[in-house]
């Protein structure tokens, strides 16, 4: 399948480890120009010289923290200076904060919603007159399966995930005339530094193989998923193979989710 990437731009949050930085892999081996950023330039960069090895494809880093507009414009602007447009937002950027909800701050609240929900926000507003330039493009924003159906203790991250996804709904709405398309990945157990440092602390005893086909995730198809299968399906939907998808979600959790 033709993917239609070639010489598109791509911009990813959180694009220097994990699910950020396996997409960037797979957008740049389709022929896409990427810029990822974060917060640690150290990081940053050692994945922008890995990235631009294993794909030999056009990338740049650029710092900045989702959490303030400016850098989100910054990072927008940046792109488009290097590479002349911008096709492609991947709102990556965030982390995994589950507290019983009489646990959760106002501080802590605040700080969630700032990274996943006006992160996502501020980097979309400063990219989508661009897209409208281009003649078109594709958000995807990144959510939890959990914020559809959100469990015990899940808190603040299933609220500010399930904004994430009524964001994408009515984004994609209004976006739709300008064929710009707005889609949400709902992610479940992937690997991550998290899971990993998760794993040491609970079952130092046993190999990842072993800690991610635990019966205990309860898993239907049996095991933790990796960063490159939740890349794959971000890649399609950021692609021309999915012209025709614009305001859904998928669920990449390995069949655990309750909800479509």
């Amino acid at each position: 399948m033709q993917l239609g990437l070639q010489g598109k731009v791509a911009l990813i949050t959180g694009g220097s480890k994990g699910i950020g930085l396996a997409t960037a892999i797979a957008l740049s081996r389709e022929g896409a120009k990427v810029a990822i950023c974060a917060r640690n330039q150290e990081q940053l960069q050692e994945a922008a010289i890995h990235i631009a090895n294993i794909t030999e494809g056009q990338v740049i880093a650029i710092q900045a923290d989702v959490t303030s507009e400016a850098d989100c414009q910054r990072a927008v602007e940046e792109t488009v200076k290097r590479f002349g447009s911008l096709d492609i937002l991947v709102n990556n950027a965030g982390t995994s904060a589950a507290q019983p909800f009489e646990q959760v701050g106002t501080e802590i609240w605040r700080q969630d919603l700032e990274l996943k929900l006006f992160g996502a926000i501020h980097c979309s507003r400063y990219a989508i007159p661009y897209m409208r330039q281009a003649g078109g493009g594709s958000i995807v924003n990144l959510t939890t399966s959990a914020a559809k159906t959100p469990p015990a203790s899940s808190l603040p991250t299933s609220v500010s995930r399930a904004a994430g996804l009524a964001l994408t709904n009515a984004m994609s709405k209004d976006l739709a005339a300008d064929q710009i398309r707005v889609n949400t990945v709902c992610i479940g157990m992937i690997r991550s530094d998290q899971l990993e440092k998760g794993w040491k602390r609970a079952a130092p005893e046993l190999t990842w193989d072993e800690y991610a086909r635990d019966a205990k995730h309860d898993i239907p198809l049996g095991r933790i998923g990796n960063a490159e299968e939740a890349a794959n399906v971000i890649t399609f939907l950021s692609s021309a193979a999915a012209s025709y998808v614009t305001g859904t979600s998928v669920n990449i959790d390995g069949g655990k989710g309750a909800a479509l």
